[in-house]
């Protein structure tokens, strides 16, 4: 946070938001890092932060559907990713250079921070809503909800996707994306 600009930790359900699990970081040119209050209106939503702008056609598009099986062996929840636990062999193969709009789909009561190891993709729309020019490698997709994003695959070699909650990813929650 050493460059000017609004910084957002925090939850994206109201309720826990309210309850003290958010903060907003502002960061003036000149001054030191000071915390602001995150009485913040609705939902946290990444898209205030974009700007309008069209984007090229990718190569390829892949949807991926993620699900819960409540208590599922052991008593603990498992989570699916279209329709099965890790691992996932060859389903995941990208062409280096290649561009891929990965659609997330969440199908759970959870909402679930999606990390991609090695590599930065532009979020480009988010429940419906279009947006151009936020850089991540973390995208936080709301419960029932879904965010589209758009990728580059420029680091050849294997990457790691995976829900950031690690009791998530313990249990079935990530995948391998190779590099054909």
């Amino acid at each position: 946070m050493n460059l000017p600009g609004v910084w957002i930790l925090g939850e994206l359900r109201d309720a826990a938001r309210q309850s003290g699990m958010a903060s907003w970081w502002n960061t003036p040119i000149r001054h030191s890092a000071r915390a602001v209050d995150c009485a913040c209106e609705g939902t946290l939503d990444y898209t205030i932060f974009g700007k309008p702008a069209p984007h090229p056609p990718p190569d390829e598009t892949i949807d991926m559907v993620f699900e819960k099986v409540p208590g599922g062996p052991h008593g603990f929840n498992h989570w699916l990713v279209n329709g099965k636990e890790y691992p996932h062999e060859r389903e995941f193969v990208l062409r280096r250079g290649g561009r891929y709009r990965l659609v997330f789909h969440n199908r759970s009561d959870d909402s679930h921070p999606l990390h991609m190891h090695r590599h930065v993709f532009e979020l480009i729309e988010l429940n419906g809503k279009p947006t151009a020019g936020i850089m991540k490698d973390t995208v936080i997709v709301p419960a029932f909800g879904r965010a589209t994003v758009d990728l580059v695959a420029d680091q050849p070699g294997l990457s790691l996707f995976h829900c950031h909650i690690q009791h998530h990813m313990d249990f079935g929650f990530k995948a391998l994306f190779r590099y054909a």
